[in-house]
């Protein structure tokens, strides 16, 4: 297995407040790792930090064999990093359609008809939206939107923030199901997700993370079965 995006000793500030203190992962190609801990932990800052949207005080982050420290998001998207930001990030006065060909807009080719049904295949709903403002879109149709945007820039790795988030179970479960299908379909996912439950029975391998540190790192199988990670996250 060759790692396809790793950290290294990465620090990050806001201000003088430090975040991260020497965070250090990996992800090979075609898992899904997930990270997590409670509010607070950098876990959004650490995907934040990989897509170019901070910039760290140390350390560097890696796409395949190249670094893309520093690098601005719109680049780090064109070399095939996509990032989901906690909150969705949509356009909210834009058509669903819009959304979808600006997540394709640093693309030279345009959106294919089997594109398309790619996304309306993984959520249907989004066909009947088409036309529809994307801040009409219930949260979880928002959701399904925002990773249908992101996916329309073709990325090697999915970076997922708190995927879940405000949505009501049903919907959590079919979000989790297409993250599934499109890990299975080829993309590497970096998800960050708050239901460390679903996060741990949907990804291979878990870093937890407290106060901007890594504290354990571990294959899911073992984590769920850890004393100390269902005390802490799991309700155990």
């Amino acid at each position: 297995m060759t790692a396809i995006l790793a950290v290294r000793d990465l620090e990050v500030a806001y201000g003088s407040i430090p975040a991260l203190h020497g965070i250090e992962l990996s992800v090979e190609k075609g898992e899904i790792v997930t990270l997590i801990g409670a509010n607070g932990a950098g876990k959004t800052t650490t995907l934040r930090t990989i897509s170019g949207l901070l910039k760290p005080r140390r350390g560097d982050v890696f796409f395949g064999d190249k670094t893309i420290t520093g690098l601005k998001p719109h680049l780090i998207t064109a070399m095939g990093v996509s990032h989901v930001p906690e909150g969705r990030g949509i356009f909210a006065n834009l058509t669903v359609n819009d959304n979808l060909e600006l997540g394709a807009y640093l693309r030279k080719d345009k959106i294919t008809k089997a594109e398309y049904e790619r996304v309306f295949t993984l959520f249907p709903v989004l066909r009947d939206r088409i036309k529809q403002n994307a801040g009409t879109l219930s949260g979880g149709e928002q959701q399904m939107l925002a990773i249908s945007r992101a996916l329309m820039a073709r990325p090697s790795v999915l970076l997922l923030d708190e995927p879940s988030l405000g949505l009501a179970p049903q919907m959590v479960q079919t979000i989790f199901r297409v993250i599934r299908e499109i890990n299975q379909e080829g993309t590497t996912i970096l998800l960050v997700e708050q239901n460390a439950h679903m996060a741990l029975t949907t990804a291979q391998r878990a870093y937890v993370m407290e106060t901007g540190r890594i504290v354990l790192t571990d294959d899911t199988k073992a984590l769920l079965s850890s004393d100390r990670i269902k005390k802490a996250y799991l309700g155990g």
